[in-house]
C-alpha cells in the first residue's frame, strides 16, 4: 500500500465514522505562541475550549507540520522536520472508548498490522496526577493483553499544550515493533528503548485539562479527543521497512538525485538529511517564507545550510537538487495545491543561499593566520564559534586539524565560563570593589539583557518574551517564554550574536512617549508588569539603521555596546512550565 493510499484510507475511514474532512491549515499560523504549525490539533485548539466548531463536533485531517526541535535529530530512522499528521478529533462528542476502538480497528483491519507487533502505553500517574486506569481497562476489554499495556510518566504520556497555554491531558500511545526481536536488554526492551526497535506511530490525547501560562492545570468544561499519527511512521509500519526514509515517500527521490539504493544504504545519514530538508524547503517556500535571521526565515536558512552541506558531502550537483524539488512538487500538488511553483522558487533561493554561504566561508577563512592547510583545533573552534564555519566546511576547503583538539577547545570554553562564574559568584570579583564599580557592573549587565533578548528572538522566534529578570553585580538572570531546552548550537549562536553586537559598538538611544504609543509601535514590554502612562523606550540601533532591540525600560544602560566586554552564558535551565532561564556574565576581553 503506497503512502497516498494510506493517507486517503485514513480520511475515508473517519469520514465513514461521521467526521468532517478538513483541509490542512498553513504552516505559518496566527497562533502567537508558536513559530510554525507543529501538531494536527493546532488549527482546532480553540474548539477544545469555548468556541463552537464550524465543522461539527467530529473532524479529521491530514495536517502539514514543521518541528524545529527535531532538526538536529534528522538523520536517524524516524525523526523529521516537515511531516504530515493524520488525526481525528472530538469536541465534546465521543471520548476514550470510541477513540481506542477505532484506532485498533483501522490499524489491524484496514492497514492489516499484526496485533502482536503493537504495544500500548498509558499515563501511569505523575506529579500529583493519578494514573489513567480507565484507558488501560478499555484496551483490555478490546482484547489487548495486559502484558503489552505499559504505564509511563508525565514526560511520555501526558501531552500539551501547544505553546505556553491551552488544552492538554493524559495520552495513550500505540507503538509498532519494527524488528520483532529484543535487543540485549531482553524483557526490558520495551517502547522507548534506545535500540530503536519500537516506533511510536499514534498518540491519542484525552484533553481533560487547561494549562495556564504559569503551568497550573484546571479541568476543562468540555473534554475532547485529539489524536496524531505521523503518515511517515504509519507508512513505515504498513510497508514493513526499518526507516521512514525507506518508504515510497522518500526513496524515489534517489533517482532524481542521480543516486541508487546502494548509495543510500552505504551512507544513509546525509541522504536522510537531504530527503527531509528538501521537502521542508519546498513546503516553507510555498508559504512565502524567505531566508532571514529571524523567526520562520531563520528556520529556512538553517535547513538550507544543512541541505547544502549534505549535498556537497555526497557530491550531488545543483541540477539534481532541482530535479528532486520538481519531483516533490509533482508528488504533493494534488494534496496541497499551494505548492505549485514552489520548486522553481526554491531553486532560486538555494542558489542565493549557496553564494551567501560561500562568502561567509571566505570571510572566515580570511581570518586564518596559519600558513598552509594545517590549522589548530583552537583556530577551527574559533571559526565555528565566531563565523559559523563548521569543521565539515573547513575539511571541504582542504584544511586539516585534529578533531579531538576541537572537542577539547569546546570543553575548555566551558571550563573558562565555569571558572569565570565561580570567581564572580564566589565574592572575589566585583563584589569586593566599591559601590560605583558595582553600579557600573549592574548597568553593563542590564544592557546585556536587552541584547540577550534580541538574540534569543532572532534565533528562536518571536514566541520568546521576557518573563522576569534579576541582575546583581556578578551576573544576569533572564527568564523567557520557550517550550523546550535550547540546544548547544542554539546557545552558541545566541552568544555569538550578542558578542557581535557588542563588538560592533552600537549606540543606545532613549525616547520618552506614552505607553499606548509604545505598544502601538510594537515596543517590547514585560507581560503582567504595570507601567506608568509615560515611559522611556531604549533602543539599540544597528549600523545599517535596523533595530536590534527596542524595549520599555527604566534603565540604567551604557551609552555604547563596546563598553560591555565579553558575554558568556553560564547556564540554561527550566524556570517553570513553558519558561526557560539563562544565567550569563560579562568578562573583560
Amino acid at each position: 500500500m503506497e503512502a497516498d493510499q494510506i493517507r486517503q484510507k485514513f480520511l475515508k475511514f473517519f469520514e465513514d465514522k461521521g467526521h468532517q474532512i478538513v483541509p490542512s491549515a498553513p504552516l505559518v499560523t496566527d497562533d502567537p505562541s508558536v513559530l510554525l504549525t507543529t501538531a494536527g490539533m493546532q488549527p482546532f485548539k480553540k474548539y477544545f475550549l469555548s468556541e463552537k466548531s464550524p465543522f461539527g463536533s467530529r473532524v479529521t485531517s491530514c495536517q502539514k507540520c514543521f518541528r524545529t526541535s527535531d532538526i538536529d535529530q534528522v538523520g536517524d530512522q524516524s525523526h523529521l522536520t516537515f511531516l504530515e499528521m493524520l488525526g481525528n478529533f472530538s469536541f465534546g462528542d465521543y471520548f476514550k472508548t470510541e477513540a481506542a476502538a477505532w484506532a485498533l480497528e483501522i490499524l489491524t483491519k484496514e492497514y492489516q498490522l499484526p496485533l502482536e507487533r503493537l504495544r500500548f502505553t498509558y499515563f501511569g500517574g505523575d506529579k500529583g496526577l493519578s494514573a489513567d486506569l480507565e484507558i488501560k481497562e478499555i484496551w483490555q476489554k478490546l482484547g489487548i493483553s495486559s502484558d503489552v499495556i505499559l504505564p509511563y510518566g508525565r514526560e511520555d504520556n501526558f501531552w500539551g499544550p501547544t505553546g505556553r497555554s491551552g488544552p492538554c491531558g493524559p495520552t495513550t500511545e500505540i507503538h509498532y515493533d519494527s524488528t520483532g526481536q529484543p535487543c540485549s536488554r531482553g524483557d526490558q526492551c520495551q517502547p522507548g528503548c534506545s535500540c530503536g526497535r519500537f516506533v511510536e506511530i499514534w498518540n491519542l490525547v484525552f484533553n481533560q485539562y487547561y494549562q495556564d501560562e504559569s503551568g497550573s492545570l484546571s479541568p476543562l468544561e468540555q473534554v475532547g479527543i485529539d489524536t496524531g499519527m505521523g503518515l511517515e511512521r504509519l507508512t513505515l509500519a504498513v510497508q514493513g521497512v526499518s526507516s521512514v526514509f525507506e518508504t515510497d515517500l522518500f526513496q524515489p527521490m534517489l533517482e532524481h538525485l542521480n543516486a541508487t539504493p546502494d548509495d543510500y544504504h552505504h551512507r544513509p545519514k546525509p541522504y536522510r538529511i537531504l530527503f527531509d530538508h528538501l521537502r521542508g524547503v519546498i513546503f516553507l517556500v510555498s508559504e512565502g517564507i524567505e531566508p532571514s535571521n529571524v523567526e520562520q526565515g531563520y528556520v529556512l536558512r538553517r535547513i538550507i545550510r544543512r541541505l547544502i552541506e549534505a549535498a556537497d558531502d555526497l557530491q550531488i550537483k545543483p541540477d539534481h537538487l532541482s530535479a528532486a524539488l520538481k519531483w516533490l512538487e509533482d508528488k504533493y500538488f494534488k494534496i496541497y495545491p499551494e505548492i505549485q511553483g514552489a520548486a522553481s522558487q526554491a531553486d532560486l533561493i538555494l542558489e542565493k543561499e549557496r553564494n551567501r554561504l560561500s562568502r561567509a566561508i571566505q570571510k572566515g577563512l580570511s581570518q586564518l593566520s596559519a600558513v598552509g592547510q594545517q590549522i589548530s583545533g583552537q583556530e577551527a573552534f574559533k571559526l565555528y564559534s565566531t563565523y559559523g564555519l563548521s569543521p565539515q566546511e573547513l575539511e571541504k576547503q582542504g584544511y586539516q586539524f585534529d578533531r579531538q583538539e576541537v572537542e577539547r577547545a569546546i570543553e575548555e570554553h566551558k571550563k573558562i565560563s565555569r571558572r569565570g562564574a565561580e570567581k564572580k559568584f564566589g565574592g572575589h570579583g566585583l563584589k569586593e570593589e566599591g559601590l560605583s564599580d558595582q553600579s557600573q557592573a549592574i548597568t553593563k549587565l542590564h544592557t546585556a539583557t536587552h541584547l540577550l533578548q534580541a538574540a534569543l528572538r532572532e534565533v528562536l522566534g518571536s514566541e520568546v518574551r521576557q518573563r522576569g529578570s534579576d541582575i546583581n553585580p556578578e551576573r544576569l538572570r533572564f527568564d523567557f517564554s520557550f517550550s523546550r531546552p535550547l540546544t548547544e548550537e542554539e546557545l552558541m549562536e545566541v552568544s555569538r550574536r550578542v558578542n557581535q553586537y557588542i563588538q560592533s559598538g552600537l549606540a543606545m538611544t532613549k525616547e520618552s512617549m506614552k505607553l499606548s504609543e509604545a505598544e502601538a509601535q510594537g515596543v517590547l514590554t514585560v507581560e503582567g508588569h504595570q507601567y506608568p502612562t509615560e515611559v522611556d523606550v531604549y533602543a539599540i540601533i544597528n549600523r545599517d539603521g535596523s533595530i536590534v532591540s527596542r524595549e520599555v525600560c527604566a534603565g540604567p544602560h551604557v551609552k555604547n555596546t563596546q563598553d560591555l566586554g565579553r558575554f558568556r552564558i553560564v547556564k540554561e535551565q527550566s524556570s517553570s512550565a513553558g519558561v526557560r532561564r539563562i544565567k550569563a556574565i560579562l568578562e573583560d576581553d
